[in-house]
């Protein structure tokens, strides 16, 4: 169910960047060879009009063939040249390049929206129907051993003959779990299902005291009417698009400088089975979280980085800085560099998310 979430969410993102570019390519009247979700091979095709739309195997991306965006000889000098994206002028080829990540900040702020008005989790609230929920569980833990996970909602915790229940406090669930040598027994609601499991606490999870290896958060969902919504979905929008720019930018610094750290940064392979956890805090929360891996999809694609949109904005920019166009040569060989760099980057960091996963 994971993957699929996964995917679905992938899928969407990336159909509403490429539907940007498609929508922007149109209405300024350049023509659209291909509009494809996922890269070949070619599951299936059919032709509508001058386009031809597809859906590949590999769902991990996708792209709009626009005529010229790749300029050659044709593209320049051939019959369709007016039509041609290297022929228009240059803001109107900074729409077209822009126009995806536009519609990605755009989804987002509506997924944020819709997220608040079906309920988002609120951490510390005081909404009625608080809870204590897990929020984490540390690698080969004892609570990983049991079988807890992230999203479990603790009702009742037992040890012999004491018992939590009711509403527990983080700080009472750590000092009960501290004194039960002999093990716990936690009553918790998982979805649909109530279950009871055992854990046996153990000594070096946390230091001095016994534990379980558990992070925990007394959680609350909020609910909010159609225009409170829309208005705290653009101020999140604003929020969240600050803090993705900054570390996207303190990232990319860091490889430049050779001091990555690759633990922080997730792939398909991590996003996949971040999903797993957001999906178990309710449908709304997994909007949100949804929202915020469009917006980084947007942010990315702005770096200025050879292969990205970014990229193409900056020859864009010098060109219309210069005054005259950049060879064709140097901007295929840069982008097919820049691209190559990329699959490589990807490469590293979805083995890095297998090697998490062991």
């Amino acid at each position: 169910m994971t993957i699929i979430l996964f995917l679905l969410i992938l899928t969407a993102l990336i159909f509403v960047h490429e539907l940007g570019h498609f929508l922007a390519a149109k209405k300024s009247g350049i023509r659209v060879d291909e509009f494809a979700i996922g890269f070949p091979p070619k599951i299936f095709s059919w032709t509508r009009g001058e386009t031809k739309y597809s859906i590949n195997l590999i769902p991990f991306g996708g792209f709009v063939k626009i005529h010229g965006e790749n300029p050659d000889e044709v593209a320049l000098t051939g019959p369709d040249k007016e039509r041609s994206f290297v022929n228009k002028s240059k803001p109107i080829q900074a729409f077209v390049l822009s126009a995806g990540i536009l519609m990605n900040i755009i989804f987002a702020y509506f997924l944020f929206a819709g997220s608040f008005m079906l309920g988002v989790p609120s951490v510390n609230g005081t909404s009625e129907g608080e809870a204590l929920y897990i929020t984490a569980i540390a690698e080969a833990s004892p609570a990983e051993i049991a079988g807890l996970q992230t999203g479990d909602k603790i009702l009742k915790i037992e040890s012999g003959e004491k018992k939590l229940e009711g509403k527990i406090s983080p700080d009472a669930l750590v000092s009960f779990i501290a004194e039960a040598k002999d093990g716990v027994r936690v009553t918790l609601e998982r979805g649909e299902e109530m279950k009871e499991i055992e854990v046996l606490p153990k000594e070096g999870v946390v230091a001095g005291r016994l534990a379980i290896g558990i992070q925990m958060a007394e959680v609350s969902f909020e609910k909010l009417s159609f225009f409170k919504a829309f208005g705290k979905a653009f101020t999140t929008t604003g929020v969240v698009l600050k803090e993705t720019v900054v570390g996207i930018a303190k990232f990319f610094f860091s490889i430049f400088t050779f001091q990555a750290d690759l633990k922080g940064v997730s792939g398909p392979v991590g996003i996949a089975s971040l999903v797993g956890d957001a999906s178990r805090f309710g449908f709304g929360y997994l909007l949100s979280f949804a929202a915020v891996i469009s917006i980084n999809l947007a942010i990315i694609n702005l770096v200025p980085f050879p292969a990205l949109d970014g990229g193409r904005l900056l020859f864009v920019g010098l060109e219309a800085l210069l005054r005259r166009k950049i060879s064709i040569k140097v901007q295929n060989i840069l982008n097919f560099a820049g691209f190559a760099f990329l699959m490589i980057l990807m490469v590293v960091i979805t083995f890095s998310d297998i090697k998490k996963l062991f």
